[in-house]
């Protein structure tokens, strides 16, 4: 009897001791009731695997959020086993041989990539060759759109150019004023922070430009990216159907409040403004359409890619069992959760087609082409560096404290010499 009370407790000592052994730490921030969210989502799973998922809250704000990862991570820390990643995050991290590459979990397992977006996994989710990350939610830019002003001054359909979105919100705004002095044809991001450089890739992009890599060079002052510059400029100064405080003050949260305001025909913004849009307190719930934003004259439409990927800490001991997490977060049930209960956009194109996601989130329908024309920021190790003194030169540009052209010849020369400080 003593004896077999012996072997129950030993296993029961092996049975804690493999539990864990199994444990995953997984780093993860944003709202209180996201958190929550992710809380419960952890539970599932381990009721499910038997792999304990411990939660290491992380602030809201996202720089708070990247110097929390830095750290351990720099250290060579074993926990966090698994985390979030902002978009711009990647390049840094993958440079700093901070992530696990899945491609071995990937191939071993027949893992299906397919049914993700492929240019996300490209753009963002390989470095050096390896995929070091999956999407777990996706943001793209995209034009919001007064639809029922449209309809009223004749229009159809949302414009095609930034051309013809100049001459609709000219037209507009000066036949609404007549009854709203304050309304503006035109918000978007302008204030100098990234969301300016997201604004910035967008329109240089759709005129065949962009921050273009070219050997160990980068390309910023294209005769494309100059053009479009200019335009941006010329949203203020030229059309002026932005307001004046465009490029001190609008973030997203100014932008969309402006337009949710029913001052505004035309938004740039995330996704995320939509479910706002038809809040019951908007007005102009009902009244809004969404699309593509506008190219130039034999250009592309093109949207920066925004969004958070999961990955897994090459300094890890429980790789294994954090990369059962992943896919776990990213399987089409979880993705399809996380549309219908957050309002995310899903990183799998096969969710778009479920019933459940097109009947509580129909606007999603449209998200997906957005998507499939995303275009990414530089994965670059110095991209924040770079990023932060692009915002000073576009800026200024806006401003009129400085012509487009040499604003971006300035931007240019820096960005070489940021590279060399970063290589050396």
């Amino acid at each position: 009897m003593q004896r077999k009370a012996l072997i129950l407790i030993a296993l029961a000592i092996f049975t804690v001791c493999s539990r864990t052994s199994q444990k995953v730490t997984f780093m993860i921030g944003g709202a209180p009731a996201e958190l929550d969210y992710w809380e419960a989502l952890a539970s599932k799973f381990s009721d499910s695997t038997g792999i304990d998922i411990a939660i290491l809250r992380q602030p809201t704000d996202t720089d708070q959020r990247r110097q929390g990862l830095v750290v351990p991570l720099r250290a060579g820390e074993k926990d966090p086993d698994a985390f979030l990643m902002d978009i711009v995050w990647i390049g840094q991290f993958a440079a700093s041989g901070w992530l696990e590459p899945l491609d071995s979990y990937v191939d071993n397992e027949g893992f299906d990539l397919s049914p993700f977006f492929e240019r996300v996994i490209d753009l963002a989710d390989r470095y050096d060759g390896h995929l070091i990350a999956l999407p777990v939610y996706v943001d793209a830019g995209l034009l919001y759109y007064r639809s029922d002003l449209l309809a009223e001054y004749g229009y159809n359909e949302a414009p095609v150019t930034w051309n013809e979105l100049a001459k609709i919100a000219m037209e507009v705004q000066a036949k609404q004023r007549k009854i709203n002095p304050q309304f503006w044809g035109f918000v978007w991001q302008g204030a100098q922070y990234e969301g300016l450089i997201c604004n910035f890739l967008e329109y240089a992009v759709s005129n065949g430009g962009g921050i273009v890599a070219r050997g160990e060079s980068l390309i910023i002052n294209s005769p494309a990216n100059i053009e479009a510059l200019t335009f941006m400029r010329d949203l203020l100064a030229k059309y002026r159907i932005s307001p004046p405080n465009t490029y001190t003050e609008m973030k997203e949260e100014q932008v969309r409040s402006f337009f949710e305001s029913g001052n505004a025909l035309f938004e740039r913004n995330w996704p995320y403004a939509w479910g706002l849009h038809q809040s019951p307190d908007s007005k102009v719930r009902g009244k809004v359409g969404i699309s593509l934003l506008p190219k130039f004259e034999g250009g592309h439409h093109a949207a920066t890619l925004g969004g958070w990927h999961i990955a897994i800490s090459r300094n890890s001991d429980a790789k294994r069992q954090a990369w059962e997490f992943l896919k776990y977060v990213v399987s089409r049930r979880v993705q399809t959760d996380f549309a219908v209960d957050l309002g995310w956009n899903p990183a799998r194109r096969d969710v778009y087609d479920s019933p459940k996601v097109r009947e509580r989130a129909p606007h999603l329908v449209k998200l997906r082409e957005v998507f499939e024309s995303a275009t990414a920021r530089p994965t670059l190790p110095y991209y924040s560096l770079l990023s932060k003194m692009l915002q000073q030169k576009v800026n200024a540009a806006l401003s009129g404290m400085m012509e487009p052209e040499k604003a971006l010849d300035e931007a240019q020369a820096e960005a070489r010499e940021i590279a060399a400080r970063y290589k050396r």
